[in-house]
This record gives C-alpha cells, structure tokens and sequence, in this order.
C-alpha cells in the first residue's frame, strides 16, 4: 500500500483489507461466475462501510478498491468491447433522509438556495444485467455488457436475439394518437450512438427455463437477475434466443450529431425511435410534496413509451418512491428500488462526477423482502422425470405481504453450498410470485443440535433406488412407475400449454391415481361422470365439466401431443419443429435418432432421448390407448394458395374467433410462414384487439394490416 498507507491504525487496515478482499469476492461470483454469494444488503452493507473507512483514511485509497470501479473485469471468453463513455454506477440512499440529503448536496454544490427546487426524473431501477447498443447510422452494430464500468464483453450477437432491441432506428411518433405537430422533443436519428439499458428476465419466463433446467438435469437458476445475466453471457447465441429476454432503455452515452436538453427528453426520443421504455416514468419537482406545477411536454406513445401528460403534475419523488413501494410487487419482471436523477442536462454537466458515480443522480433502494425463520424439515419432492428437489418447511411467516411455509433448496449441491440444515435459522428471500428460497443461514444462532440433510438412497414416494448421474446437480428416482412421476406427468399433460384440459388439477389427479381410477395420462379418456361422482368435491356438473373439457382436448394440435407426452428434454419450441417436420406421432416414432437430429432446435442428446422414450413398452401402450380413444393428430399436407404461399404473417392482440396457435397452423397449411415478430421481411399482419408495440411496428414499417374477419376471408377464399 506504500507510505502513505502506514499512518492508518493497524486494526482499520485490517477491516479494509478485509472488505475488500469480500467485496471483490462477491464481485467475482456475481459479475463474472453469475453466482451471487451475498444479498443486495449485505453487499451495500460491505461497500458503504468501506467507503466510510475511506473517507476518514483517503490516504487508504488505492486505485483498485472496489470504490473506485463499477464491476468486475470481464470474462475472456468474450472479446473486450471499450466503453467510448464510461458505464457508471449510481450512489444509494436507503430512507428518505438519504433522499433529502442527496438534494441538500446538489442544491449546494449549485449554489442554489435552500428554498428553490429541482426537477427530477424518477424512474423503477431494473434488476437485471446492464448493457450498452452502439448504432452507426442508424444500424445496431455492436452491444456489451457493463463490465468494469470502462470495459465490457462484445455480446452483440446474443443481444440481437432480443426482440426488444431493434436492429435499425426508426420513427414511430407519427404513429396514431395525440401527437403534437412538430414533437418539440422529436430528434433525428443521429449518425452514432450508445444506447444504454437492462436485459431482464420475466417472472413468468423464469419459472419457465428453471422448469426446463429440472427436466434436463441441470441446476436450476437462484433468481431473475441471475438468469437474465446467464442467459445473455452464453457463447451460443442460440440458447439465448430461447430464453425470452426483455430489454428496458433509459440512458445514452456517447453520442454525435445531436444533444438533449434532459433525462426525461432522452427517454421520450428513446420511445420515438422504437426502444422499450419503461412507461412508469415521472418527472416531479423537489423531493417532498409541492402544489401542481404547469404540465411538461405533451406526448403520447403507445405501450413501452413514458406517460408523457403526468410527469409535472405536483405530487413529489418521496411520495412516488412510497407509492412504488407496494405497487413494484404486482410486476412480472424485479424492481429493486427507483432512480431519482436532475432532470437537466446542462446541471448534470456541473453537478460533474465523484470517483465512482455521479452527483447529479441517486438509486433509491427499497428494503429486500428478506425475514429470518427457521428450518423445521427438509423434505424431498419427486418430479415427473423422477427429479428428487429439496424443499424446507419453514416456521410459517410474511414476506413481502405473503405468509410462506416453504421455500426452494434447489439441489442437493445448493444445500451444500449454503450448508443448510434442519433447524437452522435462515433468511428468506421473495421477488414478485417467485417462488421463496433460502439465501443464507444465520449461523450465528445454531445451538449444536441442527441435523445436516442427507439425500436419500431411496425414492421417498415409491421406494426405489436413487441415482445421480455424473455430471448432473439432480438426483432422480430410478422407478419409471413410481406414482409421483404418474401424478406429475398426467398434471404435466393436461396443462394449459400442452393438451389443455381445465378441471383436472393436484387433488383431482390425487385421487384418481390413490384410488386406482387412472394408471396414465391415456386413461383419462375413459373416464365416465359416474367415474367421477364419487369423489371429494365433485358435484355431477363439475364431473360434466371434466368429461367435457377431456372430451374437447381430442382436437389438440400435434405440437401440443408430442409436448404434453413429456418427454425428457422436449419442450414446446422442439415439439412444434418436430410436429411440422415429421406430421405424425407414427412417423416420429419409427424415424432414426439422425433423422431426428436434423430438425431444428434439436441434437443428438435431444434425438436420442425421443428415441429412448417411444422404445419403452409403457409409452408404446399410452400411445396405443391414445390412438383407440381417438387421439392421432396430424400436420395436414401444405397447399399453395394466392393469398399465402410464401409470405410470412405475423399475428398481434387477441383473436376472437379461434386461438392464436390455430390462426398460424392454418397460415402454414395454405402455404405460408407464421412468424411471431415484425421486421422488414414481413408480408402481412393480422391485428385482433388491444394489439399493440407489434401493431405500431408494422405502421411504422409500411406493412399492410388486417383484422381477423378480414384473415378469415382469405382463408375461406383460398
């Protein structure tokens, strides 16, 4: 550390030795492995108590403390990609006498008196990976990770799977609506520049990959965040694409040709030329409550663009900030806190910048919904692939506004890793309608008498052996009639996206199987009223009601048999490629494991798993009862037709006279190529009601657009 550093006390060069060798620990595992070890609080915790010690000690200050970079260095299985300006990270305030103190700082350092008021943007602060899109004339040409802030990974490839980022700028103010004639806020596109955002995940997406990753044998992700960063970070970009990511737009960095006058007019031209922007932005002036102000710009983009008519209204950034509070909660994707940045540009540019962040903005975080509980069991659930996962039964308590009783242990590995055991006292994390998981044990209060979790050798529902692949984080119940892989796999073939049968849930499919009603998912066609009468909660019209809905889902697409058939490692995607490859269950089931493998989205592993599971004599039979009750659906031959040979269709908003899955079946029978996103290539969009970015896309784009008794009448016509 040099001279400098020996006129600090031995015991506070420790602790800063100390936390930083922590700090950049948890920087590592959370930036570079995708492996976060902390809790957002206990990472601020470190850092703010490091940047304490520092400012009583600057001479302690060296130029690789954490304090003085954003992130970690990045991987080398990616090029590095030069940040022309800096990615900076914000300061936090946790209350809001951090919130009034951070004003007190601006209206200081500019010299303004105590009584006067600035105008702040107040937007949600995201919860996933940053990144920045680099557009030359126009054009997207590069994207990257944050990285350390000066240095990210050249991602550009698996950024262009997100469907949000638009590949070429473009208008689309003019777009319907209220539009003012000329915008004042309307900007050219300018011949360069560096549009920055959050890649994030879904919580509906998320649920979805982790299940898939318990299919497939893999680890399952511990949170959005950490899936949006793993999913972007893959070397193929393939995998990325199936991973549904969203991107949300809110900054620039460098930029030629062009100036703003604000943050707030950067986001409305961010919406103009076709980003996603959070619509929950506002623009308020001062931090507490003030009588109304005069309205700001008037605007109106549809969808992902700000509310433009309520930022300015009165109100103030502390009581939108406690509003957000609960609100954040009924999102899909993770809001950890708000930003709160002065809203000009020109103050920006005096406020300047400290080391690490800017003075002119601040990220306002709310309190994790973390609670400390403790571990009464751990016991194991038994997927439909036999997939043993163990779950903790908790002292019952609220998160988040939600009384929880279990949470997620993952694996067995994860169990390790957190060496969790059964009556530790543990946090507890829920992010939106997550599920629960265990973050951390509070091993300062064991007594001694907690039990470490061993995985059973034996299946806990049937019986039989255990085995754990190598090279795979499951464990998995080597008994293929065990009854919770039949409980699971019917519940997994009835569901909403495979043969959708509504009425038949856990405690129906419970009793069906204990009471040896049903032994397959086949079985569930022969099923009669009187079969189920009989049984708790089952008046005659709900009975009715499954027989029918059984009944109706004869009619199911290809795609949705082979999905609902659930075969290891086949999800919708595959199953759809596999449907409009083969056309049949009988010529899949007689192809080759090479003929298998050439379809798209679909491999060797992939391949051979099809074949394993149609050579069990157990699914020969299911497939024979399925066929005898009437189920044999097949991909109808392709015909030419005027109206869609060759064109690619795109549907948008809800059809009302058939399903979306049943309007593109009919689209590839007379010939033509449903796709699910707008570009320059489409032919035709199809708009049902409440259709939305697609629809202003297709405008903007000079596609032609029909209603759906309009697509209908070409069908009939062709």
């Amino acid at each position: 550390m040099g001279n400098l550093y020996d006129d600090v006390p031995v015991g506070v060069r420790a602790e800063i030795d100390d936390l930083r060798r922590r700090i950049n620990r948890a920087n590592y595992l959370y930036y570079v492995k995708d492996q976060p070890e902390l809790s957002d609080a206990d990472y601020d915790k470190l850092l703010r108590r490091l940047g304490e010690l520092e400012g009583k000690y600057p001479q302690a200050i060296t130029p690789d403390s954490p304090t003085q970079r954003v992130g970690a260095e990045p991987q080398t299985e990616f090029e590095t990609f030069e940040h022309r300006v800096p990615m900076l990270s914000l300061a936090n305030a946790f209350g809001e006498d951090e919130l009034r103190a951070f004003d007190d700082r601006c209206k200081r350092f500019l010299q303004m008196d105590a009584s006067e008021e600035l105008e702040y943007d107040c937007e949600p602060k995201f919860d996933g990976l940053a990144v920045s899109l680099t557009y030359i004339d126009g054009i997207f040409t590069a994207g990257a990770t944050r990285g350390d802030g000066y240095r990210g990974e050249n991602i550009t490839e698996n950024l262009r799977t997100i469907r949000d980022i638009p590949l070429n700028l473009h208008h689309v103010s003019q777009i319907g609506g209220d539009i003012m004639s000329p915008p004042i806020w309307r900007k050219p596109i300018p011949p360069a520049i560096e549009v920055r955002g959050e890649v994030i995940l879904t919580h509906e997406e998320f649920r979805r990959i982790n299940e898939e990753r318990e299919t497939t044998g893999e680890p399952t992700f511990a949170n959005p965040r950490n899936a949006a960063a793993g999913s972007v970070r893959q070397l193929d970009p393939r995998i990325t694409a199936k991973r549904r990511l969203t991107m949300f737009c809110y900054a620039v960095g460098a930029c030629e040709g062009i100036e703003f006058a604000t943050q707030y007019e950067v986001l409305c031209t961010l919406g103009d030329w076709g980003f996603k922007v959070n619509p929950d932005v506002r623009v308020f002036r001062g931090i507490d409550p003030t009588p109304p102000s005069p309205p700001l710009i008037k605007g109106g983009m549809k969808d992902q663009s700000p509310p433009l008519t309520k930022g300015g209204q009165g109100g103030s950034v502390a009581a939108y900030i406690r509003e957000w509070g609960a609100k954040k909660e009924t999102l899909n994707y993770d809001v950890d806190g708000m930003v709160v940045k002065v809203n000009s540009f020109d103050l920006q540019t005096r406020l300047g910048f400290v080391a690490r962040s800017p003075r002119w903005a601040v990220a306002y975080k709310y309190p994790a919904h973390q609670v400390t509980t403790r571990v009464n069991d751990i016991r194991v659930q038994v997927g439909r692939t036999g997939a043993l996962t163990p779950v903790a039964d908790l002292e019952p308590v609220e998160v988040g506004g939600v009384t929880v009783s279990r949470a997620t242990l993952h694996n067995e590995d994860e169990i390790r890793r957190k060496d969790v055991r059964i009556g530790d006292t543990v946090v507890v994390q829920r992010a939106g309608d997550v599920i629960p998981e265990v973050v951390e044990v509070v091993k300062d209060k064991r007594t001694g008498r907690e039990i470490e979790f061993t995985m059973p050798a034996k299946c806990p529902v049937c019986g039989a052996d255990v085995q754990r692949a190598p090279g795979e984080a499951v464990s998995r119940c080597t008994d293929i009639a065990c009854p919770a892989q039949v409980k699971e796999t019917i519940l997994h073939f009835t569901a909403r996206t495979a043969m959708d049968i509504e009425g038949v849930g856990p405690a129906l499919v419970d009793q069906l199987i204990d009471n040896g009603i049903i032994h397959d998912p086949a079985d569930l066609y022969s099923l009669t009223v009187d079969d189920l009468i009989p049984l708790e909660r089952m008046a005659e019209k709900s009975a009715q009601n499954v027989v029918e809905a059984i009944g109706r889902s004869k009619g199911a697409a290809l795609d949705r048999l082979i999905y609902a058939l659930g075969i290891r490692h086949v999800g919708e995607r595959t199953a759809a490629s596999l449907a409009q490859h083969f056309g049949s269950i009988e010529v899949l089931r007689s192809a080759s494991v090479d003929e298998i493998a050439k379809v798209p989205d679909v491999g060797p592993v992939v391949a051979e798993s099809i074949q394993v599971f149609f050579a069990q004599a157990a699914n020969e039979e299911v497939l024979r009862k399925l066929k005898v009750a009437g189920i044999d659906p097949r991909v109808e031959a392709r015909r030419e037709s005027a109206a869609f040979s060759g064109k690619t269709v795109v549907f948008t908003g809800a059809l009302q006279r058939m399903t979306r899955d049943e309007a593109q079946n009919l689209v590839f029978k007379l010939g033509g190529n449903p796709s699910s996103s707008v570009s320059g290539s489409t032919d035709l969009v199809v708009a049902g009601e409440k259709a939305g970015s697609k629809l202003d896309k297709a405008r903007s784009l000079g596609v032609p657009i029909i209603t759906e008794d309009e697509f209908l009448e070409m069908v009939k016509q062709s």
